[in-house]
């Protein structure tokens, strides 16, 4: 599945050394990387830049593969145990769908506790040394984080109303997600995204929650012509490397490798936030009707949403209680 090593070649350079040749051979390292978003995706082409940076500033020694739309066969879920249990070198996955393996990573990703990406930066930052040392107790380390465009739904009826959640088949994407919505009256279907697409043409699902992005990913204006913006969440995605990976690389192209990755985040930061206003129009343009969230739809998501807060902490631990009491006292939220 993985490439992790020595180029072909270098076989023959180390039979001339054995025959008394001086002039060695470059290693050239090949990391797979997988990620679920297809190749247009702000993100995917944000993994790209990465791998672009860091096979020029290695002078080709380490070269690194994108492999867009989940075409190494791993679902969302499945991110973080790829990486520890070495089924690909590097990956890029949303931090909230590895709830399975560590409650806490779904924190960054509470509906309505960060709201836009000042807030959700926030949150990131208070939460960060957590989560990746949750990732580093699982065989990996993260080298740069992004937040998402704020999270949307997609309807084929319009949704005003609280009480148009009722009985709506909405697609989730983590377990955050899908408490919240069936808080709402929905009925929340848990589905990888490369599903979604499939179950809106078949009528399995009525609605989507999503980002403005994947909105225009999956071309919804042929399924839901209408969006409730709510922008209730601005989840973390992660880009992390496996250990074995990471200690066959030399110290001078890790120092590099990690550079890159500090220089290049707050950069996809702005690539995020720019994306949600570029997709948004794409949207309208292709004549999805924008519902604006009324204050009293606005209002009764807010409440179902902090009700989870304290059912997240009490589950994931004291460092879930811990991290959200110091966001909330940073913020006054």
């Amino acid at each position: 599945m993985f490439r992790l090593g020595l180029t072909p070649g270098l076989g023959a350079a180390l039979a001339a050394l054995s025959l008394g040749a001086t002039a060695p051979a470059l290693a050239e390292t090949q990391l797979d990387l997988h990620i679920a978003f297809p190749a247009g995706n702000f993100h995917t082409e944000n993994a790209q830049a990465f791998a672009d940076r860091v096979a020029e500033e290695t002078g080709g020694e380490v070269v690194i593969t994108v492999h867009p739309g989940g075409s190494l066969g791993l679902r969302g879920p499945e991110g973080m145990g790829a990486v520890r249990d070495r089924i690909v070198p590097m990956a890029d996955y949303h931090l909230m769908q590895q709830v399975g393996e560590a409650p806490f990573m779904g924190i960054t990703a509470l509906p309505y506790l960060a709201v836009g990406f000042e807030e959700a930066r926030a949150l990131d930052q208070i939460s960060r040394p957590i989560y990746e040392a949750i990732a580093e107790a699982n065989g990996q380390r993260v080298l740069y984080n992004v937040a998402w465009p704020g999270g949307q739904v997609f309807s084929k009826e319009p949704v005003r109303t609280l009480e148009d959640f009722a009985g709506l088949k909405i697609r989730t994407a983590d377990k955050n997600q899908t408490d919240f919505f069936a808080a709402l009256g929905a009925v929340p279907v848990h589905l990888p995204w490369a599903e979604v697409v499939p179950s809106l043409a078949s009528g399995a699902i009525d609605a989507v929650t999503t980002s403005t992005s994947s909105g225009v990913d999956g071309a919804f204006w042929e399924f839901t012509p209408y969006m409730t913006r709510t922008d209730y969440v601005n989840p973390v995605s992660v880009m992390a490397i496996n250990d074995e990976a990471w200690n066959g690389l030399t110290e001078e192209q890790r120092a590099t490798i990690e550079r890159i990755a500090a220089e290049m985040e707050p950069e996809f930061w702005a690539v995020s936030a720019n994306e949600d206003a570029t997709k948004l129009q794409t949207l309208q343009d292709n004549g999805v009707d924008i519902i604006e969230v009324s204050p009293e739809l606005a209002s009764a998501m807010r409440d179902a949403a902090e009700a989870l807060w304290s059912e997240f902490a009490e589950a994931a631990g004291p460092d879930a209680a811990a991290v959200i009491e110091q966001y909330r006292a940073a913020t006054g939220k």
